[in-house]
């Protein structure tokens, strides 16, 4: 198999020198202009006048913010799954799915030509970046692997599909590129995660495997799996795979993560990468090292703006664009997109640490999100669940947290702690294991991504459900001086430390006598 080509290094190199003349307000401002161009004669291009704007400024009010539930209800619902020139000029040919709406158990984001192409340019630019940043490097000499979901895709009409983004993008994958990618077709096909993962462990014992992309905590089960299969070598990803030299990963937050990677890594040169991708665009690449944030894609069909986090709920919130943004501020990310999303509130939180060249980093989600693992639960799912849990045992909850809890040894990436107080009782242990299943079902059943992790307690344990005895929450919310006025206890807790301080108190509590 060739290495990489003296003419692919070319082109990263000029890549890098194009990237760095850049002047990033007009970049974005050419950005801007040309998709509102191209998307004039549309329906919605029409109805916002988008022939006659000429400036960032005219754009912003002529073009409200909107969310996904506001596209799917004002645009895109009537006429799916033919979407033709309503929001983006032409038909819309795949729609990926993804979970996490306050509407519905699935979103469908449209996902035009324009916008495949876009991420295949923002995967190059990955590959620049390494090649920039290893001149020895010999990554095209061998294979990639794309740990993603099933590739399965499900016919909406004659020519549109949908399904996950990352089976959108095998569909689309250049027939030159099929041999230097893993696994094959009938592989990524299936959706049984545990036997998928073992049949692609055992194909890459055999394979020069050079490159590795995936969210982190799948990338952990498949080196575990890799691993067991192969118990003379020692765990360190060296002696699995002598020429590995890159991991990319994203989609969840690293830092839990990061020491059993570094643990791995150990005596290898492989390269670890973050990248920012959601369904709507391909975002940013880190083009540093590990914790200097990642570089904005600021040239690749999206216009982006930034709304200080405390405004967004605010009726005329304030709309920066990258000409007047500021670094060390909370930002709410917005989008436009060569795919027909104007305006689009993402529902991530940015900050930026530089911005000439753009270089930001995640620092939340606009509402309460539980996602340790890539399931993404939105706390409107979490409630739902929690109230069918208490009517299967014919009780009543006062109050409930839950957190995530990783896994420090092999085997599942972790699951979900839920601390429930019920109003005046403590349910037996086998009451609780009746709430325990009926509230994991509601939830597989009201998040697909939940379900796909959860499946088999491969990925994502079931979840561990612990009673606390009547009026402890208030108890609690009075020794943190929280209690009353404004003041609610937090259902989803990600800080690690507040949780810790609360099982503590609780098991202070349960420790007294009655």
């Amino acid at each position: 198999m060739l290495t990489a080509t003296p003419l692919i290094r070319f082109h990263a190199f000029w890549r890098f020198c194009h990237l760095d003349w850049q002047k990033p307000s007009d970049v974005q401002q050419n950005q801007l202009m040309a998709l509102l161009c191209k998307a004039a004669s549309t329906r919605f291009g029409r109805e916002h006048g988008f022939a006659s704007i000429n400036s960032v400024l005219e754009f912003q009010k002529r073009v409200p913010l909107r969310t996904y539930e506001d596209f799917w209800i004002d645009y895109w619902k009537s006429d799916f799954p033919r979407l033709v020139d309503c929001t983006w000029p032409g038909k819309i040919p795949y729609f990926a799915l993804t979970s996490g709406t306050t509407k519905g158990v699935t979103k469908y984001i449209p996902v035009s030509r324009e916008m495949l192409w876009a991420n295949i340019k923002a995967a190059w630019d990955i590959l620049f970046h390494h090649l920039l940043n290893r001149p020895d490097s010999l990554i095209l000499g061998g294979k990639t692997l794309l740990l993603g979901g099933s590739t399965k895709l499900y016919e909406e009409a004659p020519g549109t599909w949908s399904g996950d983004l990352s089976a959108i993008e095998a569909n689309e994958l250049p027939w030159w590129l099929v041999p230097y990618v893993l696994p094959p077709w009938e592989l990524a096909l299936l959706g049984n995660w545990e036997e998928k993962i073992e049949k692609i462990a055992r194909l890459c014992m055999s394979e020069d495997v050079r490159a590795i992309t995936g969210t982190p905590n799948w990338l952990l089960l498949f080196f575990d799996k890799f691993s067991e299969l192969n118990p003379a070598a020692q765990r360190h990803l060296s002696n699995h795979f002598p020429n590995l030299e890159l991991i990319v990963h994203g989609g969840i937050n690293f830092h839990p993560y990061a020491s059993r990677f570094a643990d791995l890594l150990t005596g290898s040169r492989t390269e670890l990468r973050e990248v920012y991708s959601a369904s709507e665009a391909f975002v940013a690449i880190a083009d540093r090292g590990p914790g200097e944030g990642m570089r904005l894609i600021i040239d690749n069909g999206v216009f982006y703006e930034f709304v200080p986090r405390e405004e967004l709920r605010k009726p005329n919130p304030t709309r920066h664009w990258i000409g007047n943004a500021e670094v060390g501020v909370d930002y709410v990310l917005i989008l436009s997109t060569c795919a027909g999303a104007w305006g689009y509130i993402l529902g991530d939180t940015i900050r930026f640490i530089e911005l000439e060249p753009p270089r930001i980093v995640i620092t939340g989600r606009t509402s309460y999100l539980l996602s340790s693992f890539g399931e993404h639960l939105i706390d409107e799912e979490i409630e739902q669940a929690v109230a069918t849990a208490a009517l299967s045992i014919g009780a009543t909850v006062a109050d409930y947290a839950v957190a995530p809890i990783f896994n420090e040894r092999a085997g599942p990436s972790g699951w979900h702690h839920y601390i429930v107080e019920f109003a005046n009782e403590i349910p037996s242990d086998e009451r609780l294991a009746v709430f325990r299943d009926a509230l994991e079902q509601k939830l597989s059943t009201l998040n697909a991504d939940y379900r796909a992790h959860s499946v088999g307690g491969y990925d994502l344990a079931p979840p561990r459900v612990q009673s606390a005895p009547p009026s402890t929450y208030k108890a609690w919310m009075r020794s943190r001086g929280q209690l009353g006025g404004q003041h609610k206890v937090p259902r989803i807790i990600n800080d690690a430390d507040l949780f810790a301080k609360l099982r503590a108190f609780v098991s202070n509590v349960c420790a007294k006598p009655s």
